[in-house]
């Protein structure tokens, strides 16, 4: 097989990162048939398609898709030996993160403008995902999410804090008028406002306490995945919330919310920083990794 074009390999990967030959063309000031030519050469030189075309959009096939997973890593070895002789001892790169929307808004602001200011030639990308977002296919060098949503085989490191709580709260006019639950069953019979993944998965409430647990299935007339719509509905009394207590421990000090159930505590280790071995020696993201090592 002919040995590939690194440019070409750029190129491809630049390809599949915009989703189309045109996007592609708009973000890196390269002609689309530049980069049409350049993958073409590559599939000529595989014997197998690299992209599916549409009309609409340009998606990588599965023989893509591997080849995209393994030469990101390398990519990005290249991009910063170039940082590094440019800047000489000072770190450079750019570091692209995927994270959720409750470590966006609460936990990850004091921590980037801390470590920017501590590494000014370091520049970050970060895009907000509240579902199970593929980091690889995404363009990230890395993500943040919690335990559960981890896979195995990647490296990780906590971003704090070391523990969070998700409680239920209501609206004081919605339990004078329907009841408080003492019981995580009880809410069976009220109103719910449910949380959905942008997969369209609602996900079951889960209570635990002295060793019992209880699952509970939301049902309710409202179910979205955004965070401001819910906490807006419970404020208004449409029905009982259960979520992180970040989203709405200020609406509890001002008396716009109570919280309940407050025996069944749901306790659970906070976010990690998750990557796979091959980016470890990521400039960017091996200072960053450093940086959040210090912070502990």
């Amino acid at each position: 097989m002919q040995e590939p074009d690194l440019t070409d390999l750029m190129m491809f990967a630049r390809v599949a990162d915009a989703g189309g030959f045109r996007a592609a063309a708009a973000r890196s000031n390269i002609s689309a048939s530049s980069l049409s030519d350049a993958v073409q050469r590559l599939e000529r030189a595989a014997g197998i398609r690299l992209f599916t075309r549409s009309t609409r959009k340009v998606v990588p096939t599965e023989a893509g898709q591997r080849l995209l997973e393994r030469i990101r890593p390398a990519l990005a070895e290249v991009a910063s030996a170039f940082d590094v002789l440019r800047d000489g001892d000072e770190l450079a790169g750019t570091l692209k993160l995927d994270v959720p929307g409750v470590v966006a808004r609460y936990i990850l602001p004091p921590i980037t403008t801390a470590f920017l200011l501590a590494h000014p030639r370091i520049r970050m990308e970060i895009s907000v995902t509240d579902g199970l977002a593929d980091v690889l296919a995404a363009g990230c060098v890395a993500g943040i999410r919690y335990e559960e949503q981890l896979a195995a085989d990647m490296m990780t490191v906590s971003i704090g804090p070391k523990r969070q709580r998700y409680i239920c709260v209501a609206s004081p006019n919605y339990l004078a008028k329907y009841g408080t639950p003492t019981d995580p069953r009880e809410l069976m019979d009220h109103a719910i406002i449910a949380h959905m993944f942008p997969s369209g998965r609602v996900p079951d409430w889960e209570f635990e306490r002295a060793g019992e647990k209880v699952r509970v299935q939301p049902k309710g007339r409202l179910i979205t995945g955004s965070s401001d719509i819910q906490v807006a509905a419970v404020v208004g009394g449409l029905g009982i919330l259960f979520t992180f207590q970040e989203f709405v421990s200020d609406h509890i000090e001002r008396g716009e919310l109570r919280a309940i159930l407050k025996d069944w505590p749901q306790e659970f280790n906070g976010p990690y920083l998750y990557f796979p071995r091959a980016h470890r020696r990521d400039v960017a993201l091996a200072a960053f990794v450093k940086f959040l090592r210090t912070q502990h």
